[in-house]
């Protein structure tokens, strides 16, 4: 029997898994409220302005919202949602608490933070589950996700706001790093277009040979004594680099949870 999937917003991170799914034996319907961004999904998905009739039916309903209309949203659905059915969040920062209570108790949920590579199937999400989830559930939830690169389960809301501070926004890091690469290529004499070439390529590079050995193991391989690389980290000043990334995911990780305490209403 086909499964049918429902998306609750068509924007770029549903429409980069609700397409794929299509892609495969599965029924997928997205509801958005928009034309415009209901006429970029093409068959075999279906769209509808409705949310309600989007959730009716489907095993599984993926609630892709802003976070700041996903009370409404699910509010909205919470009557028409059964007690069968999975619900999954892609809505950063909302806790799983505040969703299960705008829901209705007892009602299975999953809760994740994908990253913006997801968008082309190259991104790593987090996953929560809540005590009504079963085994095929979890399944079907790691199917989806899987579409949009790797996944890793966690316990907790706290597990997910230190995720959302080191992989959710981490790609903003790294996309700063190859920025500033670029730019001092180009203050050294390369043109910016082959300056860009030649950064990505050793990002992508090196990040294949990170998932393979220890980074720092690696680091220290290229670093030959009295070599230009060591001159580079020494000015660098390898220390205070490393300090000032760690302060800056803390930082994001404090505001992970100082935002999920705004969006779920909790003043505390």
């Amino acid at each position: 029997m086909t499964r049918r999937i429902a998306f609750v917003g068509g924007g770029n991170m549903a429409y980069a898994l609700a397409t794929r799914l299509a892609q495969r034996t599965y029924d997928v319907v997205v509801s958005e409220p928009i034309a415009e961004q209901r006429a970029r999904f093409g068959p075999p998905v279906s769209t509808t302005p409705d949310n309600t009739v989007a959730v009716r039916g489907a095993s599984t309903v993926v609630l892709a919202v802003k976070p700041q209309v996903l009370e409404t949203v699910v509010r909205e659905i919470a009557p028409g949602i059964r007690d069968d059915q999975l619900v999954v969040s892609i809505a950063a920062g909302v806790p799983m608490a505040a969703i299960e209570q705008w829901l209705g108790n007892g009602r299975a949920l999953v809760r994740c933070m994908p990253n913006t590579p997801a968008l082309v199937g190259a991104g790593i999400s987090g996953l929560i589950a809540n005590a009504a989830v079963t085994t095929d559930q979890r399944n079907e939830a790691e199917t989806i996700l899987r579409l949009a690169g790797e996944v890793v389960w966690f316990d907790t809301d706290t597990d997910l706001d230190a995720v959302t501070a080191l992989s959710g926004s981490g790609p903003a890091y790294f996309f700063a790093v190859i920025e500033a690469l670029a730019t001092a290529g180009t203050n050294i004499g390369l043109d910016p277009e082959t300056a860009k070439r030649l950064v990505v390529a050793t990002a992508r590079g090196a990040a294949i040979m990170a998932t393979r050995d220890d980074p720092a193991e690696l680091r220290a391989r290229v670093t030959s004594p009295g070599g230009t690389t060591a001159r580079a980290l020494s000015i660098l000043g390898e220390r205070s680099f490393s300090e000032s990334l760690d302060a800056a995911v803390r930082g994001a990780f404090e505001r992970s949870r100082e935002l999920a305490r705004e969006l779920s209403g909790d003043p505390g």
